[in-house]
């Protein structure tokens, strides 16, 4: 049947359209196909990354899922998971990484058009991706809303593009920390996270930054609100208002992941090793369906919405509330 569908079922049901599915298939071609045996036919590479784009998109039970595609289980979970790891060395790098000198000026200049804010180059937050509470350890994934969750740590630039993306911290641990633990912490504390160049504003040389809520700490790279305290100056309830308003992106940015896969607003039943790939796969996986104007209006996602389960399901449970073996 998915040779036979239009423009909007590949849309629809793939979360891109047939152009950008056969792009990504030729991406991951090289790390995915395999040849037939004289046992056994391999399961053809167009179908094994449906497979996988199927599960991101639906967060459907490996079992539904292969008796739509007429495969077995374990042949879904190893779709996904090649799938996942092929995505992670060829699609990951080349769309989610630091960027230059001259993106920065770009970056910076989209910023100051679109809201004002002169010199950033980017909005930093947090979101919970819902999971099934894993064995080990699994007080410390039980975030403070109740249900247990790792976190993506994500910098979107001003279309809610993510270029930098950190996942798999436990859920009870704060932004903060989980800040310091990110590779983005690491290079700012070496200094090597943006270049020097500054701007005169108001009388101070500003270099490049990143926009944080309240949660993150005041660094020269980091910005955040000034407290309210109730005797803000007029001054700072502008700045408040404006890095507020740019600081919007990174939260439809969340609220578009997971509204396009579905994987990362369901509660997950992969093994927690499995999903933090799927995580980071998802955020490039974003950038590349933006870039090439794949979306629908109806997978938008609130963002309050976007931050809490879409499914409580009992521990070991799948979405029919039948009791599944981790895979």
């Amino acid at each position: 049947m998915v040779p036979g569908f239009t423009c909007t079922q590949w849309v629809h049901n793939f979360r891109m359209s047939a152009e950008t599915f056969k792009y990504l298939c030729d991406l991951v071609r090289p790390a995915m196909e395999s040849q037939d045996t004289n046992y056994r036919l391999c399961v053809p590479l167009q179908k094994r990354v449906g497979v996988a784009l199927w599960k991101l998109a639906t967060n459907a039970e490996y079992r539904s899922i292969g008796h739509l595609f007429d495969v077995s289980r374990t042949t879904v979970w190893r779709c996904v998971k090649d799938f996942c790891d092929a995505a992670s060395h060829l699609l990951v790098p080349a769309h989610i990484n630091f960027p230059n000198q001259e993106r920065l000026q770009h970056l910076a200049a989209y910023f100051q058009n679109r809201w004002g804010v002169p010199q950033c180059v980017g909005a930093l937050d947090g979101t919970h991706i819902p999971i099934l509470a894993p064995q080990d350890f699994h007080c410390d994934y039980f975030n403070r809303k109740g249900w247990h969750s790792i976190i993506l740590q994500g910098v979107v630039d001003g279309k809610g593009l993510f270029w930098n993306a950190y996942a798999g911290m436990p859920g009870s641990m704060h932004d903060a920390r989980v800040l310091r633990l990110s590779t983005l912490w690491e290079l700012a504390d070496r200094g090597c996270l943006f270049p020097a160049c500054t701007r005169d504003i108001g009388g101070v040389n500003v270099g490049y930054y990143i926009l944080g809520d309240s949660a993150y700490p005041l660094q020269k790279w980091l910005l955040k609100p000034f407290p309210d305290t109730g005797h803000l100056t007029a001054e700072q309830q502008v700045y408040n208002r404006k890095t507020s308003r740019a600081r919007v992106v990174v939260e439809n940015a969340f609220g578009r992941l997971k509204g396009r896969w579905r994987c990362l607003l369901k509660r997950n039943d992969s093994d927690i090793s499995l999903v933090k790939s799927m995580v980071v796969v998802c955020c490039a996986l974003h950038h590349l369906c933006e870039s090439h104007g794949d979306y629908s209006d109806q997978w938008d996602t609130p963002a309050a919405a976007a931050d809490q389960p879409a499914e409580a399901l009992a521990p070991g449970a799948d979405e029919d509330g039948r009791t599944s073996e981790r895979l």
